[in-house]
């Protein structure tokens, strides 16, 4: 429960890695989420990530905009800097912070509401400069905060709580992050953590901009019509004397998406989600191929997971800038603006 601190007691026989830290050193505060929400399972893959590539926490910039997505670096590494920004900025922020310290790792996290509508434009922009970081999307259909409107990645023909179908045609980042030219795109299942856990690392590991669209599902849509412990049965026949919400707590979904043949997930409102895996000969360095895969296997209505495209070529932010080494945080301010007679002579010189 949120109400409850976490213990900070440690068991002894837990394992540590190269800095000497365990598993719950990258832990953050309690989870403040609807129980069984996907993305406090993509928190802890994350916390396992970072775990396993020892990486240290206090060298961490974790990022958010709004939205339910944007709670999540709070529940990992405690130790880590932290910035939440506006709805939609969080890209626009990472970009920033990268630019003036490359030196820390970065991870993003972020919504298809935050990230697929309003934030779309600075998304785009930070895969078109390739900014060194993991840009994780807690993709759910559905903006979670404000009572489950649709949002631009929720399919045609998928009901809202209140029983509307969307009639709108989805945005789908991976297909979007192919187009714009990004050098790290994957796909998995929050409740997939042996799949989920490596992708991670990889792109915490890659030289450039890493989008992982995670599918992540939202306990709320168990508030479907016909059930009598939906939010309208209820504001329908109660007698109200304040003005409250309960949702329901939900057990985890968890499932193994291999590599042969498609797997059928259930969902909370009991609708199914299509998964199927990369085949062990898919080659995800061919972007063109990869683009006729995705869309061959949409169209049989499968949700293609994995490593879907990489490329370790292209150079990131830094490299394109010529930026120096060190970084601009830690350089002196004399560096940083030498002031307008060594302006002036630079002028001259490359006139």
């Amino acid at each position: 429960m949120p109400s409850i601190t976490k213990p900070v007691a440690v068991h002894p026989s837990l394992h540590k890695n190269t800095l000497g830290l365990t598993v719950r050193d990258y832990e953050g505060s309690m989870s403040t989420l609807c129980a069984g929400c996907g993305h406090d399972s993509i928190t802890a893959a994350i916390i396992r990530a970072c775990w396993e590539l020892s990486l240290a926490p206090h060298m961490i910039a974790k990022m958010s905009g709004i939205g339910c997505s944007s709670k999540t670096p709070t529940y990992f590494v405690s130790g880590a800097h932290g910035f939440n920004s506006a709805h939609g900025r969080m890209a626009a922020i990472a970009t920033g912070a990268n630019a003036a310290n490359r030196e820390l790792t970065y991870i993003g996290i972020s919504g298809d509401g935050d990230s697929l509508s309003i934030g779309i434009g600075h998304m785009c922009h930070a895969i078109r400069r390739n900014v060194k970081m993991l840009y994780v999307i807690e993709n759910n259909g559905v903006y979670g905060l404000t009572k489950g409107q649709f949002s631009a990645s929720a399919d045609i023909g998928s009901k809202s709580k209140r029983g509307e179908a969307n009639r709108m045609g989805p945005i789908d980042p991976v297909l979007l992050g192919l187009s714009l030219g990004a050098t790290f795109v994957a796909r998995s299942f929050s409740g997939d953590k042996e799949q989920l856990v490596p992708i991670l690392k990889a792109g915490l590991a890659h030289r450039g901009f890493a989008m992982v669209d995670v599918i992540s599902p939202c306990v709320t849509f168990n508030d479907h019509v016909g059930s009598t412990k939906s939010y309208l049965y209820t504001r329908n026949n109660m007698l109200k004397v304040n003005e409250t919400d309960f949702v329901p707590p939900a057990s985890e979904i968890l499932a193994t998406i291999g590599t042969n043949g498609a797997v059928n997930v259930a969902m909370h409102d009991g609708s199914i989600v299509r998964f199927k895996g990369v085949p062990k000969d898919y080659d995800p360095t061919d972007r063109r191929k990869v683009f006729d895969y995705l869309q061959e296997h949409h169209g049989k209505g499968e949700v293609v997971t994995g490593l879907l495209y990489v490329d370790e070529s292209v150079p990131d932010l830094h490299e394109l800038s010529a930026s120096p080494d060190t970084a601009l945080s830690k350089m002196p301010y004399e560096k940083l603006c030498p002031g307008a007679k060594v302006l002036g002579e630079l002028q001259e010189e490359f006139r």
